[in-house]
């Protein structure tokens, strides 16, 4: 029923055209054959008339092949123009051979091309004229007025950036301004006009012309760029106090008839701290991922969930999605499903807690799982500090029941994910998680199924990070608060996180520590300068950042690896392991055990517990 009126709405909005292309037809003969002299037409005859209606039928059903009636004549380009001139010459051929075929005659070849050169232009000034007068967006050969948007510069003077003018132009809700020029890196570029918009210079020199152009925004259209390539732009575009938007990144990828849809967004502290896409090697990860069952616990979860999407192009027979907060599970399983259908891919999802021994074993016994993806935790430090019990709970002995569980069922892989702030650990969150990395090293010295932990640092866009959190207080006007003027912290993207820890478990022999590369820490306080800035506004004048002091637990710099941790590379680059002294098998258990019957007690008491089962965590009593 819905078909049957979205086909209603076509037919409607296309009729004017066919009425058009109809008349369009009939006038184009009756002018060929006119001004060609054909004066052995009778334009009166049964002759003519059969053959313009026959020749109309014909030239609208060839342009209905063509989709001269289902495009968006707004955004008509070039390609569009060539359409138009293919359909009116295959129509035109058409109804000339079909024309001798009923008729067993035909009209001079003469008025076929001056009819169809007529044609063409009645045609296609119609279809242009949509796309010049759509929303009552004036034009010119010489640039373009939008009045009441913001003067926009585009960087990319290539196809993205076309795109962004065009929509521009065009009266686009999705992307709104008023295209003042282009910047672009491409000498043989610059000085040139596309869409009548001027290439103003390059792209060092966006501060100069923002100035001299009384720019308000820029737009930064270029997806395929490197990661250096778009630093480099971003930074001369926070010099100019405009508001710095940009394409997706995968815009490219987008079928075209979605393209007049695609929204500019705004450019994130993300896109500045994003380095080069490390790229999954599937014949690598393929020798203990494909075909196999895999279980990620956390499944919802920001790593969790992104694990579950990276694992898809290592085509697993089965993925168990197991989680305590349904919401999430829900939101991802409706996300990915069709791509697991399509990959031969089972998807499963299970509602459950890592405490729970219970469901836990159901899990196993349901599905038997190869491979354990172990993501479940709780992590947020200020929290874990006033709830140690909890902490310990979940973290210590939740990994317990699942690295159990893994051993005894025999599974070949088990993969901890671990963060950078079990190194010395200042917070109860940061010594469980070592405590998980005993862990994981004590079960590895005697099952036979491979375990091994990753470690690193902030994930950008994770639950709980602090870039969602100032993009909030930046949305709320302000302030933006941050606990120190110093703190650094090592970042990395989600996509890039899952990959390496799958990645990781490639590697794996049983008990390593892997560090993934996080580059070089960042300063909180540049990233809060830096937000401020990609929205054009102006630090302490805007907007103010305010410090409020370092929260419990929160140490000012984060370490990936101790002392007395030496790493080593591995076969990828981005991934070093740890060779580090193993805990001693028994010495584990005797941590366990101690743990176990401090949780009825204090908090301060647990910490105590739990700085003796962690030597190296420097605790802070309340």
């Amino acid at each position: 029923m819905i078909r049957g009126r979205g086909i209603r709405r076509v037919l409607v909005r296309s009729l004017p055209l066919v009425v058009l292309d109809v008349a369009a037809t009939v006038v184009a003969f009756l002018i060929a054959a006119w001004g060609t002299k054909a004066g052995e037409i009778d334009l009166a005859s049964p002759f003519f008339m059969g053959q313009m209606a026959l020749l109309s039928l014909v030239n609208v059903a060839v342009f209905g092949v063509f989709r001269m009636y289902n495009s968006l004549w707004e955004y008509a380009s070039v390609d569009d123009a060539a359409r138009i001139v293919l359909a009116t010459a295959v129509g035109s051929v058409i109804g000339d051979v079909l024309g001798a075929l009923v008729f067993d005659a035909r009209m001079p070849f003469r008025v076929y091309i001056c009819a169809w050169a007529i044609l063409l232009v009645i045609c296609g000034m119609a279809r242009f004229a949509i796309r010049v007068n759509s929303k009552g967006r004036s034009w010119s050969f010489l640039g373009a007025e939008s009045p009441g948007q913001a003067r926009t510069l585009i960087v990319g003077a290539g196809e993205s950036g076309s795109l962004v003018v065009s929509r521009m132009l065009a009266g686009s809700d999705e992307i709104v301004g008023c295209p003042v020029g282009y910047v672009d890196d491409s000498k043989r570029k610059i000085g040139r006009r596309i869409h009548g918009v001027k290439v103003l210079g390059d792209c060092g020199d966006i501060p100069r012309i923002c100035k001299q152009q009384s720019i308000e925004q820029i737009v930064v259209a270029i997806p395929s760029g490197t990661q250096k390539q778009k630093r480099r732009v971003y930074d001369l575009c926070m010099e100019t106090g405009c508001k710095v938007l940009t394409l997706p990144e995968k815009v490219k990828d987008i079928p075209e008839e979605q393209l007049s849809k695609v929204p500019i967004r705004d450019v994130e502290v993300s896109d500045l701290l994003a380095r080069e896409e490390v790229a999954l090697d599937e014949g690598l990860v393929g020798t203990y991922l494909k075909g196999a069952t895999v279980l990620v616990t956390g499944g919802g979860g920001s790593i969790g969930s992104e694990l579950v999407r990276q694992l898809l192009p290592a085509k697993p027979a089965k993925i168990i999605l197991f989680d305590i907060y349904e919401n999430t599970v829900y939101e991802l399983y409706h996300e990915i499903a069709g791509k697991a259908r399509e990959a031969g891919i089972e998807i499963v999802t299970e509602i459950g807690s890592i405490t729970h021994m219970p469901a836990l074993e159901e899990v196993f016994d349901r599905h038997n799982p190869h491979v354990v993806f172990h993501a479940a935790a709780h992590k947020h430090v200020p929290l874990m500090e006033s709830n140690p019990r909890e902490a310990i709970e979940n973290n210590v002995f939740g990994t317990l029941n699942v690295v159990r569980m893994a051993h005894e069922r025999g599974c070949s892989h088990f993969i901890l994910i671990s963060t950078d702030k079990a190194v010395n650990p200042a917070n109860v969150m940061g010594a469980t998680k070592r405590m998980c990395e005993m862990i994981v090293q004590h079960y590895a010295q005697v099952s036979k199924t491979v375990l091994a932990s990753v470690r690193f640092g902030n994930v950008l866009g994770s639950h709980g990070s602090v870039i969602p959190l100032f993009k909030r207080q930046l949305k709320a006007g302000g302030p933006i608060t941050l606990t120190h003027q110093d703190i650094t912290r090592y970042f990395m993207t989600i996509p890039e996180a899952a990959r390496l820890v799958i990645t990781a478990g490639a590697l794996a022999e049983g008990g390593e520590i892997f560090v993934l590369d996080m580059g070089e820490p960042v300063r909180i306080y540049d990233l809060a300068e830096n937000l401020i800035r990609l929205s054009g506004l102006t630090v302490g004048e805007d907007i103010e950042i305010k410090v409020t002091g370092l929260r419990p637990g929160e140490k000012l710099y984060e370490e990936l690896n101790m002392d007395d941790e030496p790493t080593v590379p591995t076969a990828n680059g981005a991934i070093t392991v740890i060779k580090g002294v193993r805990p001693e098998v028994a010495d584990v258990r005797v941590r366990l055990d101690e743990l176990g019957a401090a949780l009825p007690l204090e908090r301060d008491e647990i910490k105590r517990v739990l700085q003796k089962a962690v030597p190296t965590y420097t605790p802070e009593f309340q």
